[in-house]
């Protein structure tokens, strides 16, 4: 079936939505009407990303393009990093590092081996392209990442639009700065709603282990009004506020960035996560997604 499919692109036709069961539900492909060769992929309604294949530096996803605005602050412009990427889907971002920063090698890490076996497939990877997948639990295969290797370690795990509790805790953040090197940066996305207390709690978390903090945000969620997606950027260096700042109010959709004393104030003093009291983020109301 899959090589029918390649048949059908390789002359050209229009491409048909790919839609199978995955371990984590059901896998939809589907292919995106304003780009040739783009796909959106969707697990159980949820969509999870977008690629394009011809331009794998094209970013849709309002929470990627965040992310990608932290890949290019990372390091000088064009500079191999090493990323370490914790949650797979379709590959987005590993795909980004490699087209924007060749010969960087990166890691990711997707517990999901049918979806990974879907996206190899359906969504190949440049085989030049240094990027190892490994298919285990997203703290088990940091666990495996030598000390001090990533430059850049990005979270984005989430389980039936959830993040795991294994995922949310200081003793998962004690992992990510073994595998940091000294001055690496971690960014995870957090999905969260009102009162948005799983944020705050993230947030003190990061606070508790890293010096440097800044969060992306649409200004809607932030006050509360609706359900969205933060990232979280940490460090122990200062962080290139100024520049995310800027990217940030540029985009097709704006995003405000907070850092300093007035993000630790937006704790309202929650207390960090352990995990012994961690629980997954809460799921998203239907409306999200229609």
């Amino acid at each position: 079936m899959g090589k029918s499919r390649n048949t059908r692109r390789e002359r050209g036709a229009d491409p048909a939505a790919v839609v199978e069961p995955v371990d984590g539900g059901l896998a939809e492909l589907l292919p995106d009407r304003d780009r040739a060769r783009a796909w959106t992929l969707l697990i159980d309604g949820a969509p999870q990303s977008h690629v394009d294949l011809d331009d794998p530096a094209y970013l849709s996803f309002e929470y990627q393009r965040r992310f990608g605005h932290v890949v290019d602050l990372a390091a000088p412009p064009g500079r191999p990093v090493h990323v370490v990427h914790l949650g797979g889907g379709a590959f987005t971002l590993a795909r980004y590092v490699a087209a924007t920063r060749p010969r960087s090698t990166q890691q990711i890490v997707e517990r999901d081996a049918a979806l990974v076996a879907l996206v190899r497939r359906e969504l190949p990877l440049d085989p030049g392209a240094r990027i190892r997948v490994r298919s285990v639990d997203a703290r088990e295969g940091l666990g495996k990442v030598p000390d001090g290797w990533a430059d850049l370690v990005v979270a984005d795990v989430f389980s039936g639009a959830r993040t795991p509790a294994h995922l949310t805790s200081a003793e998962f953040l004690d992992e990510v700065r073994r595998a940091l090197k000294p001055g690496g940066l971690y960014a995870a996305n957090i999905a969260d709603g009102p009162p948005l207390a799983h944020l705050r709690g993230q947030i003190a978390t990061a606070a508790a282990r890293f010096a440097e903090l800044a969060l992306v945000a649409d200004p809607t969620v932030l006050r509360g009004k609706r359900f969205g997606n933060a990232v979280l950027l940490a460090g122990d260096l200062p962080l290139p506020v100024a520049e995310l700042t800027r990217r940030a109010a540029s985009d097709p959709h704006p995003a405000r960035v907070e850092h300093g004393r007035p993000l630790l104030d937006f704790t309202g003093g929650a207390a960090p996560v352990t995990d012994a009291a961690a629980v997954a983020s809460p799921a998203p109301p239907p409306s999200v997604f229609r």
